[in-house]
């Protein structure tokens, strides 16, 4: 097996994405496909097809990472919290294992996009690192010395179901998030999230990315609810500081892509961090949407 070429694997919901990457993070080979919704063992078919079509585009047997949604089970070893809900509860690790006929290494999607950016994207060389998803749902990954940390129940940067902090009169007791609880940060920050506050305070119904859009053109209604997301961010990213106190927080998913917030969230969050200043950047993601397959290739770097 190839210890310089490492394929990662990218298992989503809709879609499954393999990439093989050189030890200097060169993409040689890319492929995408359907995910086989709600069919597991379609599902490891599908990943064992992809890679062996990569490996015959590289012409050697390559190490492989997986990235998907949801974690281990350091109790069972069956994966949980999964939103593609036919891989919860299945043994995947020795099930692609055998499918594969080598170790698999395997992570949450946002561990691996956050070891992407730490490894050779925005935060690269940074000590310690907190990866944010915002898009349709959100989720983070923790970095610390260019290693992802699990943490002993599986859960380390699992940020969007912690009660939104400082929260306002009226935004108590929160919306109802799928996770049972209310008020969590994911239903806030989402894209989701950001259309449901809008239509709450205006009765209209707007993707996220149209919000913005208009925000940005000066519809002082859709500047209002991004005025809000931004006040909501802040305060969710400065709890994780005072916590983790982190170098680096990186910004991925659709929801990154608002350009205002990598200066207006820290223009706020100095208000609610426990600190005399903040060192802490928010920065963009360097690899945009493959920063999740490269992290999963970058699970063998060490």
């Amino acid at each position: 097996m190839s210890d310089a070429i490492r394929i990662g694997v990218d298992l989503g919901g809709t879609k499954i994405e393999v990439i093989a990457l050189d030890p200097a993070g060169k993409t040689l080979a890319r492929w995408r496909c359907d995910a086989p919704r709600n069919d597991y063992q379609a599902t490891l078919r599908t990943v064992r097809e992809c890679v062996t079509r990569i490996e015959r585009e590289v012409g050697a047997r390559c190490s492989v990472g997986v990235g998907t949604p949801g974690a281990l089970s350091r109790v069972t070893g069956l994966l949980k919290n999964s939103n593609s809900t036919w891989l919860n509860g299945k043994a995947i690790v020795a099930d692609l294992e055998r499918e594969l006929g080598r170790p698999v290494r395997i992570a949450n999607d946002a561990d691996c996009f956050a070891l992407s950016e730490a490894t050779d994207g925005a935060a690269a060389g940074a000590a310690v690192l907190f990866g944010v998803i915002v898009g349709s749902g959100t989720g983070a990954g923790v970095i610390v010395d260019g290693r992802p940390l699990h943490g002993p129940n599986g859960i380390a940067g699992e940020w969007g179901h912690n009660p939104l902090p400082w929260p306002e009169e009226f935004e108590l007791p929160g919306p109802s998030c799928w996770c049972g609880k209310r008020g969590c940060i994911e239903s806030y920050l989402s894209g989701p999230g950001m259309t449901q506050d809008h239509e709450r305070a205006t009765g209209a119904t707007l993707p996220a990315h149209e919000i913005a859009a208009r925000a940005a053109k000066g519809d002082e209604v859709c500047r209002e609810t991004l005025e809000r997301y931004v006040d909501r961010m802040a305060r969710a990213l400065a709890h994780v500081i005072n916590i983790l106190d982190p170098d680096v927080i990186v910004l991925g998913g659709g929801m990154s892509n608002i350009d205002m917030l990598y200066q207006a969230v820290p223009q706020r969050w100095g208000h609610f961090v426990f600190s005399d200043a903040v060192a802490t950047r928010l920065v963009r993601n360097r690899h945009g949407d493959s920063s999740g397959v490269r992290g999963a290739a970058w699970l063998w770097n060490r």
